[in-house]
């Protein structure tokens, strides 16, 4: 089995060779999917990572929680060195900005932090999922630290071609609940 190093260089070259009007169509299916859940439909607070380009469009999701007047929250590393984060809960994307990596993280001045007990429902990122719910993420653990200690719902958002059926797996790592891809949702590995 390949390693998580060589298959996150192989599934990032996928994302980057998307054509743009398939990713943004693509998207689209993957977030009226989301959009039809009650785990949606119920959620009152959202914890959620504004995406970057080669990834599944979270903007318009992120829109559509404040149109149908949901609390939304993003991710700030607090220290890199530990790998930790905290959700600050933003109420407009100029409360943004672009730090490293052309990763966008609330401005800890204009944002308030959000404790992991009042988000009902997490939109975890990663770049390949198994059908147990299992993730390669980016490789810093932040997501699995952080979700050790979150007990609300959560899911991940994926074009079908990220969905495989083996991955490796560590003990530390934490699946999530519901994938969604462009193809359908899957639910605890069914």
């Amino acid at each position: 089995m390949e390693t998580k190093k060589q298959l996150r260089k192989m599934m990032k070259e996928q994302l980057l060779s998307l054509d743009p009007a398939i990713h943004k169509r693509k998207s689209g299916d993957i977030a009226q999917q989301l959009f039809s859940l009650p785990v949606w439909k119920n959620a009152k607070h959202i914890g959620i990572t504004v995406s970057r380009g080669f990834e599944v469009d979270t903007k318009q999701i992120i829109q559509k929680a404040w149109d149908d007047e949901k609390k939304v929250s993003v991710p700030k590393c607090s220290t890199v060195s530990e790998r930790l984060m905290d959700f600050h809960r933003i109420t407009s994307f100029q409360e943004l900005e672009n730090v490293y990596m052309d990763l966008y993280e609330p401005i800890i001045g204009m944002t308030e932090l959000t404790p992991a007990e009042d988000m009902d429902l997490m939109v975890v990122p990663g770049l390949i999922f198994n059908p147990d719910g299992y993730r390669i993420g980016f490789g810093g653990g932040f997501y699995d630290r952080y979700l050790a200690g979150y007990h609300g719902t959560t899911v991940s958002l994926a074009f079908d071609f990220q969905y495989m059926n083996s991955i490796p797996v560590e003990s530390f790592d934490v699946p999530v609940e519901w994938i969604i891809t462009d193809k359908g949702v899957k639910k605890d590995g069914k």
